[in-house]
């Protein structure tokens, strides 16, 4: 127990960061934010995962990738509860930081702050192509930002974009592969679809 409050008090001593992981649908950005969080915990941290509790699309307690990895999470409302929940976390992780409120950049904040690693994953662009949420500004106070690519389904490219294969105009809609395709530039810009 000595050698963990030894590396949280080094952690805390040198500062805490924000990384982001982000992407287009189907890039790979939960499946990474999993391989992190299960890093931190081999290096015997207090890992603590949060998501938006409107997403439910595989599963309510858990992050799952699209290769079906999994880690339990807790849903939350707002971004304000993670600070309420997240009290004695070393390495804090945000699923689908996306859909969160606009206090998720301030949140991410005081926990880097306070010494935290943060991690947020998340949609850099909605599916017309322009920035999603608050995605912006974490990635602007972010210590990393890795940008993941999907493979585009038309040519093969990499692919940056979520082409949305139904029609309706709201800017979020849960969906997966019925829903949305990678695409690179390109094919995202063909009018045939």
């Amino acid at each position: 127990m000595v050698y963990h409050e030894e590396v949280f008090r080094r952690k805390s001593e040198l500062g805490g960061s924000i990384e982001v992981i982000c992407g287009s649908m189907f890039s790979g950005k939960t499946e990474e934010l999993i391989r992190r969080l299960n890093r931190a915990r081999i290096a015997k941290l207090k890992v603590e995962i949060f998501s938006p509790k409107a997403d439910t699309r595989y599963d309510e307690e858990a992050i799952v990738s699209h290769n079906a990895s999994k880690i339990t999470s807790t849903p939350v409302d707002s971004a304000s509860a993670i600070l309420l929940l997240a009290s004695d976390a070393h390495v804090i992780g945000v699923d689908e930081a996306q859909f969160f409120d606009d206090e998720l950049p301030e949140v991410c904040t005081i926990l880097a702050n306070r010494g935290v690693r943060v991690i947020v994953a998340g949609l850099d662009m909605d599916f017309k192509g322009r920035p999603f949420g608050s995605m912006p500004t974490i990635m602007a106070i972010a210590e990393s930002v890795t940008k993941l690519q999907a493979v585009c389904v038309r040519c093969g490219n990499p692919a940056q974009y979520s082409y949305r294969l139904v029609h309706d105009n709201s800017k979020i809609l849960l969906g997966e592969k019925e829903s949305y395709e990678p695409r690179c530039r390109a094919c995202y810009n063909t009018v045939a679809g």
